[in-house]
């Protein structure tokens, strides 16, 4: 991390130094939220919920973060490699399905260290990898043996969408490499008797207002190229927030129509599509949004 290279940013600041790369963190840990969390994929939150650890920073920056206050690293309380560790085991105490990794790319060697840490005092839960999706396949390597599950984005498979709402022109072809390495790792999905992931991959996509031609194209390369490899999870949930700047971005403005969710949904069915979550019912609100006040750190 002194000449950080994590993330495809490779901004090299030296954050061992006290200096905040471009994720907006030093190697100093970070977190706003480590709670169960009932709101991910059934197979992944369960009854019990996910041991999600929420960490502040983010290598992408998305004009429409829904998580933009921890994004921005305007929230964060510093944590310990050993606190860390503590916290994964609590939450295991808790009962949780799994310890849940959000936004982690930018702090990967503490949070292996802690792993380490946690496993030799009884950790044993899955690990997910929960992620935008802009991941270098190096950085990824080194989490082989320690990441169970993969929880990525797929955002983008237009370079300029990708520029315009990511600051990323190169999120498609990142995300690509990223994703087949991911897959690499954790081979097919595997649950246990009650429905609970294992291991695997699932890839996510917020369809986004004005979106739905591109958001066709990744649904389509996603199932050409992995099939049954992975599950997808198209969620329709995109809430326009207070932090979007309505000027520069009027399209975005507005929550996605039933129907633009419906056509893509249809179109991943007519694919031949049949591992994969959607949503149902309301669900571009705030109150989907955490609370991210310290709770658990």
């Amino acid at each position: 991390m002194n000449g950080c290279m994590l993330c495809p940013r490779q901004c090299q600041i030296k954050r061992e130094e006290g200096k905040r790369g471009f994720c907006g963190e030093s190697d100093l840990i970070r977190l706003s939220r480590a709670a169960l969390h009932m709101w991910e994929e059934p197979c992944i939150s369960g009854t019990n919920g996910s041991g999600a650890v929420f960490f502040s920073g983010c290598t992408l920056r998305c004009v429409y973060c829904q998580n933009y206050h921890i994004a921005n690293s305007e929230i964060g309380k510093t944590v310990s490699v050993e606190r860390l560790s503590e916290i994964f085991l609590e939450l295991q105490e808790q009962g949780a399905n799994n310890i849940n990794l959000v936004t982690p790319t930018h702090f990967v060697p503490q949070i292996i260290a802690a792993l380490d840490q946690a496993r030799k005092k009884g950790l044993n839960l899955p690990i997910v990898y929960n992620t935008s999706g802009y991941e270098k396949v190096e950085t990824l390597k080194r989490l082989d043996g320690y990441v169970d599950i993969y929880l990525p984005d797929f955002k983008y498979l237009d370079p300029e969408h990708a520029k315009k709402y990511s600051g990323a022109e190169d999120y498609p072809e990142v995300a690509k490499r990223a994703l087949a390495e991911m897959v690499r790792q954790t081979g097919v999905p595997q649950f246990d008797e009650q429905g609970i992931m294992k291991k695997g991959v699932i890839v996510r996509h917020l369809l986004l207002p004005g979106c739905l031609r591109d958001a066709r194209r990744i649904v389509k390369y996603l199932y050409e190229t992995y099939g049954d490899q992975i599950y997808m999870s198209l969620m329709n949930q995109y809430t326009p927030l207070d932090t979007l700047n309505r000027e520069k971005y009027p399209e975005l403005a507005k929550k996605v129509t039933k129907k633009a969710y419906d056509v893509l949904v249809d179109y991943a069915i007519d694919l031949g599509v049949e591992q994969a979550f959607i949503q149902e019912g309301e669900t571009a609100k705030e109150s989907f949004i955490p609370d991210f006040s310290y709770e658990g750190v």
